[in-house]
């Protein structure tokens, strides 16, 4: 490990060169890798024959134990045999909530050999269209909730499996399917439900077995490949990470159509025999009713989801749960400590993205705000390749030398298990140019080696002639006690460069007071006066991903134009002024007139 004091730096200079970043490497190729199961389908028999009478799978008030999985899994199977052309990628679509069919199709897809595209429900018009056909999608399943999002006349893309429509757990209020034909008489009609082992299997290991599209906060959606291996290695992985076992119960709210739910809920479940409850959505007031209904012992998250659980009215017995380790990324490190003891819970936040080809060291004692440690390969690079010199960090933990030290997290030993975009050669080829993987991912990393998230690539301000990345201002931000959420990005100053924006979530009862918001502002330790917010909007909820990530490349979009950001309120802060004042229609008109008139009216735009 880097230690301070030991003449462990990383050499700045070396361009395209590995760093001698000392310590284990995130991990070996996957074909390294032993395996829990030759493949997927022979895990899901063992499971039968091993656990058949245990529950593997719940959903409100029904259970299914792994040798119903399998015999559910194999219902599916047979289906994919009779739908899909052999001749094309077999490809299913699942445009569903968190519902057993979903398991179910993933399941009947590693029987046969097929790969589930996780189709996003948040996703429209042509926007999903796109991601049905660049996905060579051969089948749709979804539920009549969702048959809209298809338009009148279906997706407007081939699909010579057509559309099947699952109606078995619709809830009250649901519209009536419309669309497609019915799910259950397609498995019905595909072959006898009993003996499993009818089902057709031709699993390879190293096949694509599910499709998973990035989330697309800062831009498009790109689908990741991941094969049977893969999901099996990380599996097993989680399961050891977070001990669990067959008596374990695992909870996930989080969408499937997600890595996160994907490797953190289901892959462990399986590998270690263990059962799954599904929520359909997540919901911060049932959260707790439904980890201690299904008797749930780890659950996974992302986004801002604990803060949202921190933002549930606290109650006395909120840490009398049987939950004991939960695992996610993105959490505040002041909200992952609040979280963990509300709930009771050991909580694993870590760095971590749908390609999976970056991991840190958690071991020892992680300074506050901290991602982890950088293992060997591992570096925080300048666009030539060059490490950059690690940062220097105030006794308020606030960044002195964000232009020096502020680069892309890479591996300089490849991709780990990140398998490439599907038909995406170019953006594959921009990941792992020079051999290494580069993250997308602004980091800094201090003298001894402690990693700290500064944002997306695109996530960099400029304030005069200053840059800065938006991340360490957010942590800032949302630290005040009324903010439950928050994300800070740039928006196009008049003149020349950026200002900082922020849009805030406040806590129930919380109102915003412009005076008393500059005044914490001013004081916040680590916020230097260049970084702090000029603009302030107050919304009841802000755009986010179905994982709960802020989209903020639609708050970019939206900026301060009051067509787009709807009922919510706008303060401007003005140079020199000691409080926030409402931004009125006038400030707007000044603002557009101001970049019109230094030939940056198009940033208004964009």
């Amino acid at each position: 490990m880097l230690r301070r004091g030991t003449g462990h730096r990383h050499r700045a200079g070396a361009a395209l060169s590995a760093p001698p970043a000392p310590g284990a490497p995130f991990a070996p190729p996957l074909e390294d890798v032993p395996l829990p199961a030759p493949d997927a389908a022979a895990l899901l028999v063992r499971n039968a024959a091993e656990h058949g009478g245990r529950p593997a799978l719940r959903f409100g008030d029904h259970v299914w134990s792994h040798g119903e999985l399998l015999e559910e899994s194999a219902r599916f199977a047979r289906l994919f045999a009779a739908r899909l052309d052999p001749a094309r990628p077999r490809h299913v679509g699942v445009l569903l909530d968190n519902v057993p069919d979903y398991v179910f199709a993933l399941c009947g897809a590693a029987l046969c050999g097929a790969a589930v595209v996780g189709l996003n429900t948040t996703r429209r018009d042509g926007h999903l269209a796109a991601d049905i056909a660049h996905a060579d999608v051969q089948l749709l399943l979804t539920e009549p909730r969702h048959e809209a999002l298809l338009g009148p006349g279906g997706p407007g893309v081939a699909l010579p499996g057509g559309v099947l429509v699952s109606t078995r757990f619709a809830e009250e209020g649901d519209p009536a399917p419309s669309l497609g034909a019915s799910l259950e008489e397609a498995l019905a009609s595909a072959g006898d439900t009993a003996g499993a082992g009818s089902a057709p299997r031709a699993p390879d290991v190293d096949g694509a077995w599910a499709l998973l599209f990035t989330s697309g906060t800062s831009a498009a959606p790109k689908a990741v490949v991941c094969s049977q291996r893969r999901l099996l290695v990380t599996g097993r992985r989680m399961a050891t990470m977070l001990e669990i076992g067959a008596e374990d119960v695992g909870y996930a709210a989080m969408p499937l159509f997600h890595a996160n739910s994907l490797m953190a809920g289901l892959m462990p479940a399986l590998v270690a025999g263990a059962s799954l409850a599904l929520a359909r959505r997540f919901s911060a007031s049932r959260f707790l009713d439904d980890v201690r209904r299904y008797g749930s012992t780890w659950c996974n998250y992302t986004g801002k989801v604990l803060a949202h659980l921190l933002a549930t009215p606290e109650r006395p017995d909120d840490a009398e749960n049987p939950l004991r380790v939960a695992f996610g990324n993105e959490g505040t490190p002041h909200v992952v400590d609040a979280a963990a003891r509300r709930f009771g819970i050991r909580i694993v936040d870590v760095y971590g993205s749908t390609e999976g080809a970056i991991a840190l060291d958690r071991a020892g004692a992680r300074p506050p705000g901290s991602l982890g440690r950088l293992r060997q390969g591992v570096a925080v690079v300048g666009p030539d390749g060059r490490v950059l010199p690690p940062a220097r960090l105030d006794a308020d933990g606030g960044l002195c030398n964000p232009e020096e030290c502020v680069g892309e997290l890479v591996n300089t030993l490849g991709g780990g298990p990140f398998e490439g975009y599907y038909r995406n050669d170019e953006a594959t080829s921009r990941s792992m140019r020079h051999g290494w993987y580069w993250s997308g991912d602004l980091a800094y990393a201090d003298e001894d080696g402690w990693v700290y998230f500064a944002g997306r690539s695109t996530d960099w301000l400029r304030v005069d002639g200053e840059n800065f990345p938006a991340a360490p201002v957010e942590a800032v931000v949302a630290r005040h006690p009324d903010v439950v959420l928050c994300a800070v990005y740039g928006v196009p100053d008049a003149e020349s460069g950026d200002q900082v924006m922020v849009a805030l979530v406040l806590g129930d009862g919380a109102r915003f007071d412009g005076a008393a918001f500059a005044a914490w502002l001013d004081a916040a330790p680590g916020l230097s006066p260049r970084w702090r917010p000029r603009y302030v909007r107050v919304a009841a909820r802000l755009p986010v991903t179905p994982t709960n990530k802020v989209l903020v490349r639609e708050l970019v979009r939206q900026k301060l134009r009051a067509e787009l950001v709807g009922g919510d309120r706008l303060y401007v802060r003005p140079r020199g002024e000691a409080a926030f004042r409402p931004f009125t229609a006038d400030d707007e008109s000044g603002l557009h007139a101001g970049l019109q008139a230094s030939g940056r009216a198009r940033l208004w735009e964009l």
